[in-house]
């Protein structure tokens, strides 16, 4: 069974910047085509980005477009979100998530379509 974990987090002042990771085991990585999201108190979670399983291709939401960007190192088994700029409004709860299976430039944006997700790492970015 897939286990996510991710670190990073914390507070940091608007326009500061963070970078989390998120470990994966129990699965071969490369193999798993991976999302960030994210959820904000009392709204729904919502897709941040994601990359694929080959590493080549990256999609982002349009709130962090040109702010954040995602890598992975499949060597290491590990997704790596790095936000800049950071805004007040990128306040939340951030999640990995794991999709397996799916061909190579596969990603999706629904949270439906992931089947492991992480225990999630709270980023709070002051004013």
């Amino acid at each position: 069974q897939v286990q996510l974990v991710e670190s990073g987090g914390g507070l940091v002042q608007a326009g500061g910047s963070l970078r989390l990771s998120c470990a994966s085991s129990g699965r071969t990585f490369s193999d798993d085509a991976m999302g960030w999201f994210r959820q904000a108190p009392g709204k729904e979670r919502e897709f941040v980005g994601a990359i694929t399983w080959s590493g080549y291709t990256t999609y982002y939401a349009d709130s962090v477009k040109g702010r954040f960007t995602i890598s992975r190192n499949n060597a290491k088994n590990t997704v790596y979100l790095q936000m800049n700029n950071l805004k007040p409004e990128d306040t939340a709860v951030y999640y990995c998530a794991a999709a397996h299976g799916r061909y190579r430039e596969w990603y999706s944006d629904s949270t439906s379509q992931y089947s492991e997700w992480g225990q999630g790492t709270q980023v709070t970015v002051s004013s």
